[in-house]
């Protein structure tokens, strides 16, 4: 298994990538193979200042760079040479299984629509983010920001990837589905809620619990809770605040650390032809670390295949 990291991605790159993918690849030791896509000259004083062994890495070396405040589709199309480019060509071409980088987002998923493209039958593809529950548990909500605007039968697609995914890498069985509004009875809501939740009723592929309201988010009332991207990337931003905003009073709550993202390290994109997680520009060593780990429990379950299969 090869897993591919976008180097010069994030606001701390090459440091805190280099840092991140020394600390996975010295817990992933002979499981997987990490490649680092960058610049190499700054790669090398990076491992030999941390006194690390060049060969347990290979190096894809590259010329070009996507910044983070670039125009992502005009930018993919003018740096050919740059990581997130060459990273998503490894991965179309199989040369790598994994694709992560805490880079640009929008180029990001500009190569996933364009490179590897969306699985045959996905409407379109969607990001995830892990919910802590008080119970210890985990849920997922999707989508958190690929698509803000969206239609009834793309959140009940979202019900079936986020089924997938966390039946067979959280290991749920049977999981329950609920759709975020602003009631639990089925009346409730606006014409896109109240269209998604008549047709999650009749899909057979899920299990559907009805509404789930804002409270529901973290009492474990279900596994999977679907709503447009809009809305879950407010929900997103708001839980990761709750971290920052416990340690800016001095807080220490075990429960409120799970909140801290850097533990989760990325978000896969769902529905694409490939294995693909985001992270944040603000990513640390520890934080590019769990997505390289993320990104290998993505790789082991076969995931994409999956999904190909449950879209046929």
């Amino acid at each position: 298994m090869k897993i591919g990291i976008d180097i010069m991605g994030g606001d701390f790159a090459p440091e805190a990538t280099v840092l991140g993918a020394i600390q996975a690849c010295q817990i992933l030791q002979d499981k997987a193979t990490i490649v680092l896509i960058g610049d190499e000259n700054g790669i090398h004083p990076i491992l030999k200042r941390e006194g690390f062994d060049v060969s347990r890495f290979e190096i894809v070396h590259t010329t070009e760079v996507i910044n983070m405040s670039e125009h992502p589709a005009k930018t993919f199309s003018a740096k050919p040479d740059s990581s997130i480019v060459v990273g998503y060509n490894l991965l179309k071409t199989g040369a790598i299984d994994a694709f992560t980088s805490a880079g640009n987002t929008g180029a990001m998923l500009v190569g996933a629509m364009y490179v590897v493209k969306s699985i045959a039958g996905v409407i379109r593809p969607c990001i995830t983010a892990t919910v802590p529950q008080l119970s210890g548990e985990k849920s997922l909500i999707l989508d958190v920001g690929i698509n803000p605007d969206c239609k009834p039968d793309v959140l009940v697609q979202y019900a079936i990837l986020g089924s997938i995914y966390i039946e067979n890498v959280f290991g749920i069985k049977n999981p329950r589905v609920g759709l975020l509004n602003n009631g639990e009875e089925p009346e409730k809501g606006n014409l896109l809620t109240k269209a998604t939740h008549e047709m999650l009723l009749h899909e057979s592929k899920i299990n559907f619990i009805g509404n789930v309201e804002g409270k529901d988010l973290y009492n474990g009332t279900a596994d999977v809770i679907v709503c447009d991207g809009f809305t879950g990337n407010v929900i997103l931003k708001q839980a990761e605040s709750f971290y920052t905003i416990a340690k800016a009073r001095n807080i220490s709550d075990e429960y409120i650390d799970l909140f801290n993202f850097e533990n989760y390290g990325g978000t896969p994109v769902l529905g694409i032809n490939g294995n693909v997680s985001i992270g944040h520009g603000i990513s640390n060593a520890h934080a590019i670390k769990n997505m390289i780990l993320q990104a290998k429990e993505v790789v082991d379950v076969r995931l994409s295949d999956k999904i190909k299969e449950a879209f046929k």
